[in-house]
């Protein structure tokens, strides 16, 4: 097993009316880089960062660059995206997101 995908629902926080849960896909692939998660939101938007600093946030605030991750109480983690467009903010179960990081430490690169 190579690429590690998974969905999950989050909130995008917004100044509007809540939209509800929206899907959301947790992405790992250790043969493009195996130090970085991919997270693809609803529509074109995609981000790739350090799988490590996803691993952080969940503990503590963590930020690099354009993104900032945090736990928000006891079972909920924020992570936030900066654009030249604004700023997205989605709220995530930290337990999804613990299960994808547990799949990604399992994955392997494919040997060929």
């Amino acid at each position: 097993m190579s690429v590690v995908e998974q969905y999950a629902r989050a909130h995008i926080v917004t100044d509007e009316e809540d939209p509800g849960a929206v899907p959301v896909v947790l992405r790992y692939d250790p043969d493009t880089d195996p130090r970085a998660v991919r997270v693809g939101l609803p529509g074109p938007h995609e981000w790739t960062f350090s799988r490590a600093l996803l691993e952080r946030g969940l503990s503590a605030p963590a930020e690099s660059g354009d993104v900032r991750v945090w736990p928000c109480g006891r079972v909920q983690a924020v992570v936030e995206f900066h654009s030249a467009h604004g700023v997205e903010v989605v709220q995530f179960e930290s337990k999804a997101l613990l299960r994808f990081l547990r799949r990604t430490y399992t994955a392997e690169p494919v040997r060929g």
